[in-house]
């Protein structure tokens, strides 16, 4: 039996990559050179949910990982398809809810998998559960000088000074943050022209001033020496009916389930810390003064191998690869939008979108002849399917709310009295 004093963590990971392993390493030395694997008050357990059709992988991909690094965590729960279908057969048998209802939580997606492992994480009587992503690394790199500056991260021992205090806690994050690459404005495209066009995509976060920002350093985000010499985290404030978070370098306290929220993104899209934010305003969330560095274009992995470099590289719109993925971007961004815009600002909806359509037709295709992809075009297709749909993708998420808290009260009902 646990003393009535341990610390029982969670650390999810929603992966599909097959350098999983890699990155996992890293972080389990990583809480090794922290003392928190030695620390008898603290149990840390894993949660790793993976999709096999990411990267075509296979489970082994993820489950096989060596013994003497399991030996330095408490409990490993791997969550693939079966898990799940258990899970949905588990709940629907007991009649908690019909097994659709249960897939809408559980089903296919980014946030889907994100809530399977909040729902294990709870099951196993986890005080608070940590989701780190697979593409970042505890460090941190500054540009104080005429060469880059790193600096090893204590992730999750920052989150665990904060989070008995806070509903949620949320850190920082450098490196390739932003997909968008750096471009050189010419008598194609010019600045103004860009800005209409990422004006007409972003929100409250992705935005034209943080995003002029990120294309001045060649894509990249280094970190703030003030906030790493810091050791007070920052109350969030509510910003336009949201608390704005990350999806990772995120720890969510588990302590009161009835305060937790499931995570939802429109099909086919992104921002489940997004939509998570606008769950928020009665919450408190605190910004933590630890980074991790995002390695947006997978071109870092020779850190985990202690390789850290004096320079990190412009990101330019010189390779299909880097369109590409800006595209894919800003596709998801739009998949999301209207559903947000129709969450934090109702009365203005019709307006706003009718505001990014003009947007989109001003731009779209000068954006297409600037980095010679004529799929741009397809982000207004996008934009006017998602506004079309934007109730009943409303409707979705207050439904998952909804179901989300008929699960998490049969979690309570099952604990045992003491």
């Amino acid at each position: 039996m646990d003393a009535p004093n341990v610390i029982k963590v969670g650390i999810g990971f929603a992966t599909g990559r097959k350098s999983f392993r890699k990155v996992l390493k890293t972080y389990i030395y990583n809480w090794l050179e922290s003392g928190l694997v030695k620390d008898r008050l603290v149990q840390l357990n894993l949660f790793v949910a993976y999709d096999l059709n990411y990267q075509k992988s296979k489970a082994t991909d993820f489950t096989r990982i060596k013994a003497d690094l399991l030996k330095l965590v408490d409990q490993v729960h791997f969550i693939g398809e079966q898990e799940i279908a258990a899970t949905i057969a588990d709940l629907t048998d007991r009649r908690i809810l019909t097994a659709r209802d249960i897939e809408q939580v559980f089903g296919r997606g980014y946030a889907a998998m994100r809530n399977i492992v909040l729902y294990q994480a709870m099951k196993h009587g986890m005080d608070y559960l940590i989701f780190l992503d697979d593409d970042e690394y505890p460090l941190a790199v500054t540009k104080t000088r005429a060469t880059a500056i790193w600096s090893g991260q204590h992730i999750l021992s920052c989150h665990l000074k904060a989070i008995g205090e806070a509903d949620i806690t949320y850190g920082h994050h450098c490196g390739y943050i932003s997909p968008i690459p750096s471009v050189t404005f010419n008598d194609i495209l010019d600045e103004a022209t860009f800005r209409t066009f990422i004006e007409a995509i972003s929100n409250d976060i992705v935005n034209w001033e943080t995003i002029r920002k990120v294309m001045a350093n060649g894509g990249v985000t280094y970190a703030d020496t003030s906030v790493l010499t810091s050791e007070v985290p920052e109350e969030v404030e509510e910003v336009n009916h949201a608390k704005f978070i990350s999806g990772s370098n995120l720890c969510i306290n588990l302590t009161r389930p009835e305060r937790v929220f499931p995570f939802y993104n429109p099909p086919n899209a992104r921002g489940e810390d997004t939509f998570l934010s606008t769950c928020l305003q009665d919450r408190k969330v605190l910004r933590i003064p630890c980074y991790a560095f995002h390695d947006g274009f997978a071109t870092y992995n020779h850190l985990l191998d202690g390789v850290l470099p004096t320079h990190l590289h412009r990101i330019e719109a010189d390779s299909e690869a880097i369109i590409n993925r800006f595209l894919k971007a800003c596709i998801g961004w739009i998949r999301y939008k209207p559903l947000l815009v129709m969450i934090t600002s109702p009365d203005q909806y019709d307006e706003k979108i009718a505001r990014m359509r003009l947007g989109l037709e001003q731009t779209l295709p000068v954006v297409c002849e600037f980095f010679g992809n004529p799929d741009f075009m397809k982000i207004k297709k996008e934009l006017d399917t998602y506004h079309r749909k934007v109730k009943s993708h409303a409707q979705a998420f207050d439904d998952i709310k909804r179901f989300w808290s008929k699960i998490t009260q049969d979690l309570q009902d099952q604990k045992p009295a003491h």
